[in-house]
């Protein structure tokens, strides 16, 4: 961070930003305010403007490229032409150029916000008579949060996403991932209901985080716009006009769809004919028949100029969901991105962006027969430099999902965004609570370190609206034929993948676990609960026991003491404060029917005892079971997950563990202990964990523990040990007990 001017030095008259205009006095405006759009503006009530106002259109006539009505209409609602307005605002101000914004910086934004609810806006239950956005800004919510020492918001996607069909709109095809605007929808709330959510976040010493997709949008006007060739609009994304002639080669679109996904055999025949780079690294959300390859061929779509186009488009996700391009000579997919990310950081007030799906922006054809290469690119590098430098620019900072190896999350975190999600231990620390065994977990963490990737740079999480993935894409795809030693033998990264996929399947999914689903080839779809359920040998939830539900929240509370207490950002759900259940199939048996099983954990839930009798979400999700109750009710109780989770991060808080450095992560003398060393201002501090359901005692063994320094539990200030000459000292934890220990001097 720059340092702070002198105010009693002359300043130019204070820019306006975004959305604002400047009727008060430069005295009234202090420099964080004028120079970080990304916290929300204190203007009065007059000064809150819409950035432009959009002229209502009739629908006049029928849908199609020659209607100038519908051409017009579609420019109007069009992400890129919104883009344009909002990037004209911000060129040419000063405030362009007052922060840093080269490198990341993952300490300086933990210490914007280090603690996140992650919400998802269709599976909340909201305070009656009020939006999604408006029940996210209640400050009774917010006094909650930061009773528990929750002080960041990611809301999740909340502007309007799905398609256009015709005239009409189309429902969203992942959960509001396929933006196709860069307004709010209506189905969540306002932008006055953003802004003073942000608002009341402020005050609570909180900050709103928002997302981005630079990988992809909904088929809205932009790509309707696309098809028809109109403008720059082709050039945001990655497709090919196909000739007519050529029209053979491509498959038929069934009546009553827009496109059809590609099979291997036409895919092929596209590539040889020198139009499309052909097959990909791998197909996401694979399955036959449906999803067979990345490509989609359009129905003839006329355009203005009265020619009809068929076009194939590449999409990595779902058919939905048209991959932008960031090399095009328009550059039109970039300032489409830039110009949302803009919008949110200056005129709707969120202090960080998530930047979903970047892992997939550059795209390049091999000269052999080998697929084309998609992960890794260095196109997604440089795109994640741009994208993550301008919001630096303006003050704010962006965390990345980045399910890909550990190498390309070093690689992009080199220059792009400030942190990324935590793909490398996610799925290894379910494994050691399933197993009981922590060697992968290690495993992972060793190989983290070894390649730079550091945990202060990682969100580390619990549930978020995804799939348990067990992907092991480091393992699975870039390391496939490296030999990795695992459980005493040398085992290929493919195999290694494999074996723990299949450990994590059997223990967690089928007899084990009923109430969970495999999802694809991803991973499982499944709460944190019942995650924990399925490793305490619990076959059925319909009815636990007192017993049973306090050994799950022991448990839920450790993977928080893991999760929490080593550097970095500590994020967790709704799903995780009340204690959430997977549904029953039978409830959400038209959204899985697609093989979608993600949405059984999904389920509805009520933070606040908003509405007690609520059956469903205002977006019909089913309200499911759980087992913590409402936060106020936790929180009155010093035995709730809540309170106990209070005390976590109390800690956290307190020593600086979040912006601490990972010195160690020792060899452990019993299978089931995970040992963690850090160094933080105030010394040495030692994380251990027991993820079994047994008591265990072994010893704590590091290089970095000097020998006659006594070791001083950080919750009771009681000393547990002294460190020997060996530097180690004993230790004895109960069933899924986790200790955060400070190492003092050794006397003299």
């Amino acid at each position: 961070m720059v340092d702070k001017v002198d105010l009693a030095r002359p300043t130019v008259e204070p820019a306006a930003s975004v959305g604002q205009v400047t009727d008060h006095e430069p005295s009234e405006i202090s420099y964080d305010e004028q120079f970080y759009p990304a916290r929300p503006r204190r203007l009065r009530p007059r000064a809150r403007l819409r950035l432009f106002t959009r002229r209502p259109k009739e629908q006049i006539g029928k849908p199609v490229g020659d209607n100038e009505h519908y051409v017009s209409w579609l420019t109007d609602q069009s992400m890129l032409a919104d883009a344009t307005e909002f990037a004209r605002k911000f060129a040419g101000q000063g405030s362009m150029w007052q922060n840093p914004f080269a490198n990341p910086d993952p300490r300086a934004a933990i210490e914007k916000t280090s603690v996140w609810f992650t919400a998802y806006p269709i599976s909340m239950i909201t305070k009656p008579g009020t939006s999604f956005l408006g029940t996210l800004g209640d400050p009774e919510l917010w006094s909650a949060f930061q009773a528990i020492g929750i002080d960041g918001l990611h809301t999740g996607p909340v502007k309007k996403a799905g398609g256009l069909d015709g005239w009409n709109a189309t429902p969203s095809v992942d959960g509001h991932f396929d933006r196709i605007s860069t307004q709010i929808d209506d189905l969540f709330g306002t932008e006055d209901e953003f802004r003073a959510m942000c608002e009341v976040a402020t005050v609570h010493d909180g900050t709103v985080i928002d997302d981005i997709v630079p990988g992809h949008t909904g088929k809205g006007a932009d790509f309707r716009l696309a098809e028809m060739k109109v403008g720059d609009y082709p050039g945001i994304f990655h497709m090919v006009e196909i000739p007519e002639d050529d029209w053979k080669l491509l498959p038929r679109v069934p009546r009553g769809r827009d496109s059809v996904n590609l099979d291997a055999d036409a895919e092929r025949r596209l590539q040889q004919a020198g139009y499309i780079i052909g097959r990909l690294q791998r197909v996401i959300f694979y399955d036959p028949g449906i999803k067979d390859t990345n490509w989609s061929a359009t129905a003839p779509v006329l355009g203005p100029d009265g020619v009809e186009r068929r076009w194939v488009y590449l999409h990595y996700f779902k058919e939905g969901q048209p991959s932008i391009n960031w090399l095009d000579p328009s550059f039109a997919g970039m300032r489409l991105v830039i110009g949302d990310a803009l919008h949110s950081l200056g005129d709707l007030g969120s202090g960080a962006l998530r930047l979903d799906a970047n892992g997939f922006l550059g795209v390049e054809r091999n000269t052999d027969d080998s697929p084309a290469w998609s992960e890794g690119h260095p196109l997604s590098e440089a795109a994640n430099q741009l994208i993550a430098s301008m919001v630096r620019k303006v003050g704010g900072f962006t965390f990345q999902e980045l399910n890909l190896s550990i190498d390309d999350i070093a690689r992009g975190s080199a220059r792009g965004a400030d942190l990324s999600y935590d793909f490398v231990t996610r799925p290894a620390y379910h494994h050691s609570l399933a197993t009981g065994d922590t060697e992968f977990l290690r495993l992972t963490m060793h190989l983290a370190a070894g390649l730079g990737v550091e945990p202060v740079s990682l969100v580390h999480a619990l549930q978020n609206h995804d799939e348990m993935t067990y992907e092991l894409v480091h393992f699975a795809a870039v390391h496939s034929a490296e030999l990795f030693t695992f459980r005493g033998e040398e085992i290929t990264g493919s195999a290694l993948a494999e074996l723990i996929r299949s450990e994590l399947i059997e223990r967690l999914t089928g007899e084990a676990g009923p109430y969970n689903a495999t999802f694809t080839q991803n991973g499982i779809a499944s709460t944190t609960a019942t995650i924990i359920a399925a490793s305490l040998g619990i076959t059925e939830i319909d009815d636990l026991s007192v017993d049973q539900v306090e050994s799950i929240k022991n448990a839920h509370l450790l993977l928080a003491m893991f999760n929490a207490w080593q550097p970095g950002v500590f994020a967790l759900s709704g799903w995780d404060l009340v204690g959430a259940l997977t549904l029953d199939r039978k409830q959400v048996a038209a959204l899985v029917a697609s093989g979608d099983t993600r949405w059984i954990h999904r389920s509805a839930y009520d933070l606040m005892d908003y509405r007690p009798d609520a059956t469903e979400s205002t977006s019909k999700m089913p309200r499911g079971r759980s087992l913590y109750g409402t936060l106020p009710d936790q929180l009155a109780d010093p035995d709730s997950f809540a309170s106990k989770l209070a005390a976590i991060l109390r800690v956290r808080s307190q020593f600086g563990l979040a912006t601490g450095t990972q010195l160690d992560v020792p060899r452990v003398s019993h299978r089931s202990m995970l040992v963690m060393v850090h160094q933080l201002d105030i010394g040495k501090q030692i994380t251990v964990l027991n993820f079994s359901a047994e008591p265990i005692s072994g010893t704590v063994r590091s290089k970095h523990l000097p020998p006659g320094s006594v070791v001083v539990d950080m919750v009771s200030g009681i000393q547990v040990g002294e460190v020997d000459d060996l530097y180690s000292f004993a230790i004895s934890l109960d069933p899924h007990e986790g200790l955060t220990l400070l190492v003092g001097e050794p006397d003299e």
